[in-house]
């Protein structure tokens, strides 16, 4: 029995040809591999938001602020370029493997050059380690080339972009000051671009409820940040006894925030909307605000423990916002990505109408439990009310 027919893996060898798999394979999943890949990724991301969490707490919100996108730019386009490629081809074989591990080693290089980049603006060992990952991403386009003749040319367009692209990266590190911000913002944007100028002679293969169940899990990963800060103030409770109850209570809400933008997330069946190559891109590119902004939400929650222990710097608005702004930006995402192409009408009413409160709640006296209560509101609108899940989800099924 031909186990391909049942979507499974032959035994796995040193070295086999790097063939397109099948965008219709049943039963795709993730692989052990890349779960392991994802893993290691959780150390940059932990690494960017704990140091976004001081810069804020210790009022250096403009180096925050500035230095943040940045890096996770890196971290985002590297880790979306390997589950792009992944699902496009991955044979399973031994190179295959090893050459994922010296992407993960790049990984690993990335996160330890995060505090240098935060503390110093130095992006020299970020841009080491993200030059290690793309490189390892060569050797897979070369070796897809070789294997596929069928998109040898999309293939050969990707291994030359990429590493004209990682010249390009070495070479900003020596340029004067005043020009590091606009040759990120150039090479960041001929990155963006180099995918639609690879695929031309002709798109990859992909496979739809892989990717998005690969985007979901990092989803997760990311909003373990905000989880950690509610284990923060759990541990702060009981270190701080005199700030017991309100230290519970920020543990809480941070729970439920968790909580409520995992449901909002996942609420509404993605893969159906990927449509075509270029959707898929395109929604995959919007991923990036989802990921930016759930990371930021657990360092804004963790500024707010520092607030009620008295660790923090800032004053009560700014603590407010620091978890305010990145929840809306991320109810904001989700919305333009997982709900408007339903064009379900009202609910984008909820949608809109929280995210205004989530930036007013920073003036009230709660403003973690306020964002906490608008969220769970909006999560009861979409499953309760006329149009909601189940009805969208009947909708989509339709289609």
């Amino acid at each position: 029995m031909d186990e391909r027919n049942h979507g499974q893996r032959p035994a796995r060898m040193w070295y086999r040809p790097m063939v397109a798999r099948r965008p219709d394979e049943p039963y795709r999943t993730v692989t052990p591999l890349e779960l392991l890949f994802d893993l290691c990724f959780v150390v940059a991301v932990r690494q960017t938001g704990d140091h976004l969490h001081h810069n804020l707490a210790e009022t250096d919100i403009g180096q925050g602020i500035g230095v943040y996108p940045a890096v996770f730019f890196a971290i985002w386009w590297a880790w979306m370029n390997f589950t792009t490629f992944a699902s496009a081809y991955d044979p399973g074989d031994d190179v295959y493997r090893l050459t994922t591990l010296v992407q993960i080693a790049g990984a690993l290089v990335l996160a330890a050059g995060v505090p240098r980049a935060f503390d110093r603006g130095d992006f020299s060992v970020i841009t080491y380690g993200y030059v290690i990952m793309r490189l390892a991403m060569v050797a897979h386009w070369l070796r897809a080339a070789r294997s596929d003749p069928e998109r040898r040319a999309t293939t050969l367009r990707y291994a030359l972009g990429v590493s004209v692209l990682q010249v390009a990266w070495v070479a900003r590190l020596a340029l004067p000051d005043r020009w590091l911000l606009p040759g990120f913002a150039g090479i960041a944007i001929a990155e963006l671009l180099l995918p639609f100028w690879a695929r031309r002679p002709g798109p990859i293969t992909w496979h739809p409820r892989h990717i998005v169940e690969r985007f979901g899990l990092f989803t997760i990963i990311v909003l373990g940040e905000a989880v950690l800060a509610a284990s923060l103030a759990v541990q702060a409770a009981f270190d701080e006894g005199s700030h017991l109850g309100s230290l519970l209570s920020i543990a809480a809400a941070s729970l439920v925030i968790v909580f409520a933008l995992w449901w909002l997330y996942f609420d509404r069946p993605t893969h159906e909307l990927l449509t075509s190559p270029r959707v898929a891109l395109l929604w995959g590119y919007g991923q990036y605000f989802i990921f930016a902004s759930a990371a930021a939400v657990g360092a804004g929650l963790a500024v707010a423990v520092d607030y009620e222990t008295r660790t923090a710097h800032l004053g009560r608005l700014a603590v407010g916002y620091a978890t305010a702004i990145p929840v809306a930006v991320y109810l904001l995402a989700v919305w333009v990505l997982h709900i408007r192409p339903y064009h379900r009408g009202w609910i984008t009413v909820p949608y809109a109408g929280t995210i205004v409160l989530v930036l007013l709640a920073p003036f009230t006296p709660a403003p973690v439990h306020l964002v906490a209560l608008l969220v769970v509101a909006l999560v009861a609108m979409t499953v309760v009310a006329p149009g909601g899940r189940m009805e969208v989800r009947r909708g989509a099924a339709q289609r």
